[in-house]
């Protein structure tokens, strides 16, 4: 593969195919110099018009139907027996916790970690979403042994102000800027620092929509646009529900003029991303092979997550065969993962029975 938008810092080379890097088309069109795909800009807008308009009202629909306060005045979208079917169907982390030790014997356990959701509650302001000492405290003892990354939407600079411990791999806006430490390298070791960006040339572009897009959006009490560095998050969690339509709008209003960014949706957020093809799955393929663990049968790779963009780890995980996916939610979910916890007080739970299992194996190897 050829290297293409990688900073070179004192790093390790990122390979990124010119040839997969962009999404493809039905019938791929003949690419341009760096990688572009040469597709007009016309026909771009036409396919945004198309689809934008019924992706909104989805979008906003969606949101809604996973709001707490939607779910709590119809119980009938979640009944117990709803409930119980779906963790048969996804069973607790926690209960199937041997199970999955079992699984794992004689490889290298290699730990993913969304944020938001997950390692911290989802809280109304995102600037206040700060994880307890308690899970910080088992998060440092997870990453001291076994490689651990935190791969996030938000920029990674907020994402390590959050978490503050060394050591790790930080993966931000969705995996499109990844910077980490080069002591769990399987293949050799160095002192380069880890720094992959395929998405650097949007930099100017994603400046522009954003400074667009506080203007755009500042007579809707409540919203909150996050500049995440190679993405952008409009936050609706403030914002009445009678007025998310019309948020949505003005953000598709703002995204027309720009056929190289694409929209999509999370947890009472929309997302504004470059059409690359990166996502959180690369993201994990990537540092998996960063890890030396690139065609390797003995690595056990575990992502938790408990948002939409996650869902592309976990059919990464599928698709290799390898180690598992586990989905936090209360509420069930249409899932690529294996199994499930409710909340992040219960993904601290399994992260502690992980580092005293692992603890306790090292004890048992001495005697």
């Amino acid at each position: 593969m050829t290297k293409q938008n990688v900073v070179v810092a004192d790093t390790i080379a990122v390979a990124v195919s010119n040839s997969s890097l962009f999404v493809p088309p039905a019938a791929k069109p003949p690419t341009v110099p760096g990688g572009l795909l040469a597709i007009s800009r016309k026909a771009l807008l036409q396919n945004l018009e198309i689809s934008a308009g019924g992706r909104i009202n989805a979008w906003v629909d969606s949101m809604k139907a996973s709001s707490p306060t939607h779910i709590k005045s119809t119980p009938s979208l979640c009944s117990t027996d709803d409930q119980d079917s779906w963790i048969s169907q996804f069973p607790s982390a926690l209960h199937m916790f041997e199970q999955i030790i079992t699984a794992s014997r004689g490889k290298q356990i290699v730990m993913f970690l969304d944020y938001d959701g997950t390692l911290s509650p989802i809280v109304d302001d995102p600037d206040l979403a700060f994880m307890s000492n308690e899970m910080r405290a088992t998060l440092r003892d997870v990453a001291s042994y076994f490689p651990t990354a935190i791969v996030s939407g938000r920029c990674r600079d907020k994402v390590y102000k959050f978490v503050r411990l060394a050591g790790l791999y930080y993966a931000g806006s969705h995996g499109m800027d990844i910077k980490g430490p080069p002591k769990w390298s399987k293949s050799k070791k160095s002192d380069q620092t880890l720094l992959c960006q395929p998405a650097s040339e949007f930099l100017p572009m994603i400046d522009e929509v954003y400074k667009a897009l506080l203007e755009k959006t500042k007579s809707t009490p409540g919203a909150k646009v996050e500049n995440n560095k190679f993405c952008l998050s409009v936050h609706f969690r403030c914002v009445d529900e009678k007025k998310w339509s019309e948020l949505a709008q003005q953000v598709r209003s703002v995204l027309k003029e720009y056929p190289r960014l694409r929209l999509t949706q999370g947890r009472k957020v929309l997302e504004i991303r470059p059409t690359i093809k990166w996502d959180k799955g690369k993201a994990l393929e990537f540092l998996l092979e960063s890890l030396g663990f690139a065609n390797s049968t003995d690595v056990f790779p575990v992502y938790i997550g408990d948002d939409r963009t996650d869902e592309d780890a976990f059919k990464v995980l599928r698709q290799r065969g390898q180690g598992f996916g586990i989905l936090v939610s209360k509420i069930p979910k249409d899932t690529s993962a294996y199994y499930s916890l409710q909340e992040p007080s219960e993904v601290k739970d399994f992260l502690r029975l992980l580092v005293e299992w692992k603890r306790s194996f090292h004890r048992h190897s001495r005697v």
